[in-house]
């Protein structure tokens, strides 16, 4: 079964370049879903224009650069993707009945982080949020934004009770990064712990003097 992976609008499409990266490194299969807002900011970002008509060259070219821009190692297949119009609400993920392993948002918006908490799916990645936490399905949701006003983290611990997982895109510093890369590695390896998904993208505190620091 796959995993879904929803790209929202917000800033931060390098930290969706690495969780994907990741995923289909570790054998996983996707189901992909680019909101339009997302797309803007890609652009934004990487100069990439994600087309529905050329998805997989584009996404074959965002994963193939790292955060500073500069190409990353990545020979994984991207035939384990597969790709769903975000404003394809008859799609596979809107069901209940689509088996998935669960769906990570990576980043959420808190335009994103709205609409799931209250339930409005309009569109795919909504929707599909929607269906995962009807579904008890392990949700991961990387909000990215600061600071964060009353209205966000009521929906973050409306989406909380429901039984999502929250990981802020908030990197660390103790795993020894020395490029932002790194950065960007540390905050996807979090949300793929959230996920249960094993991965190599950052070193884990041990305990030991002269290590680094924890997670306080």
């Amino acid at each position: 079964m796959p995993w879904i992976v929803g790209v929202s609008g917000a800033s931060g499409t390098p930290y969706a370049a690495s969780v994907l990266r990741a995923l289909l490194e570790a054998g996983e299969s996707v189901d992909l879903v680019v909101s339009r807002a997302s797309r803007l900011t890609l652009r934004d970002e990487t100069g990439i224009s994600f087309r529905d008509a050329h998805w997989q060259d584009d996404l074959r070219e965002w994963l193939g650069r790292g955060a500073d821009g500069k190409p990353v190692a990545f020979e994984a297949d991207i035939d384990r993707v597969r790709h769903w119009s975000a404003g394809d609400l008859a799609a596979g993920p809107s069901s209940g009945s689509y088996p998935v392993k669960g769906m990570l948002i990576v980043p959420a918006s808190t335009a994103c982080v709205a609409g799931v908490a209250l339930g409005l799916s309009k569109d795919l990645l909504q929707r599909a949020a929607s269906v995962t936490l009807k579904e008890r399905r392990r949700l991961v949701v990387a909000v990215r934004e600061t600071p964060l006003n009353g209205q966000t983290l009521r929906h973050l611990v409306a989406l909380d009770d429901a039984g999502a997982t929250v990981v802020p895109a908030s990197p660390a510093f103790y795993a020894g990064a020395t490029h932002i890369q790194d950065l960007v590695d540390f905050v996807a390896g979090r949300v793929l712990d959230a996920a249960g998904v094993e991965h190599g993208l950052y070193r884990r505190w041990k305990g030991e003097l002269g290590g680094g620091r924890p997670d306080l």
